[in-house]
């Protein structure tokens, strides 16, 4: 199998533009996957009624392959980016929602008795030591999620959108291997990239780890 780099050379500029287009997908759909998981998973970890609901919603909405998601969402938001957002978001929220209730449980009962005996109100300690506390563990489930969401943008070429996988959907038509091998490098190096920003801005937002080490 060999590379053409004079085609790679001729398309750069549409190689940028499906990789941000790529980007974008997934990191919107997990940005909204924490603004909805986020607040329902302090629900489920202060309702344990409703704990076992959430979480348990969440992985049925998980097993729905993606292809039949966004075949789903058609009627509703048309051949649109709005689909491919919608279809990844729904994916994030497994992880997310799960890691985030992980992430309040590990918070230890006496540091938030602690915070309750100095006056703190609930929302504050949520806020300022619950979610600080759990940030690591969180963390762990945005990693997670945005290594998956661009992984699974591309399904979303069958909807006429993908990013990076409408140059497997090229390559493969032409019988071309080099969009293809673009496209699964670009794709990749997104997931590398993406994953050592978030580690670094845990590092940041995470100094008390800094100086236990």
């Amino acid at each position: 199998m060999t590379i053409d780099w004079s085609w790679i050379g001729d398309h750069t500029d549409d190689l940028t533009t499906l990789t941000v287009s790529h980007l974008q997908a997934a990191l919107t759909a997990v940005f909204l996957g924490l603004v909805i998981s986020l607040p329902l998973a302090v629900v489920a970890h202060r309702v344990r009624v409703l704990r076992g609901f959430l979480l348990g919603l969440s992985n049925i909405l998980f097993t729905i392959p993606s292809i039949a998601i966004f075949v789903l969402l058609l009627p509703v938001s048309g051949l649109t980016r709005t689909t491919t957002v919608i279809g990844l978001t729904v994916y994030t929220l497994v992880v997310l929602l799960r890691n985030t209730v992980e992430g309040l449980d590990s918070v230890p009962t006496k540091t938030k008795e602690a915070a309750k005996a100095m006056g703190t109100r609930p929302l504050r300690t949520l806020l300022t030591v619950e979610f600080p506390l759990a940030l690591p563990v969180i963390m762990a489930g945005v990693r997670i999620a945005t290594v998956m969401s661009i992984s699974l943008v591309s399904v979303a070429t069958y909807i006429g959108d993908g990013g990076l996988g409408q140059l497997f959907t090229d390559g493969f038509q032409r019988d071309f291997p080099t969009p293809v091998i673009a496209g699964v490098v670009l794709t990749i190096l997104l997931a590398v990239v993406a994953d050592a920003a978030l580690v670094t801005l845990q590092y940041v937002l995470t100094p008390w780890r800094r100086r236990r080490a």
